[in-house]
């Protein structure tokens, strides 16, 4: 790619707009589940017994285990969250922008 195409695209202010709204987004998403892993593990660190008590009187499994499977799960809602959103309004800007391009 060439210097003059590379400060056109810069230049447009979709393009502008993309950066802006996609770093955003993904801060936000990037917050969030940095908010629920550390929660966990701070929890893990200084309220070990909260995640060791029992799912049940007879149980063996730990309340624990199913919350670690939920900050999983949860990682993948965000990421399905994120690529829907980059499939649909983030694609639109870029095949904006790449239009723009190509008919100046």
């Amino acid at each position: 790619m060439n210097k003059e195409l590379v400060e056109k695209i810069k230049a447009n202010p979709d393009y502008q707009e993309l950066v802006k709204r996609r770093s955003g987004f993904a801060l936000k998403l990037t917050i969030t589940m940095l908010v629920v892993y550390f929660t966990f593990i701070l929890t893990i660190a200084f309220n070990p017994a909260l995640l060791g008590t029992p799912i049940s009187a007879d149980s063996v499994t730990t309340i624990g285990i199913p919350i670690g499977v939920a900050v999983i799960i949860f990682a993948f809602i965000l990421t399905g969250i994120y690529t829907k959103r980059a499939n649909s309004e983030f694609d639109d800007l870029t095949n904006k922008i790449k239009n723009a391009v190509k008919e100046n």
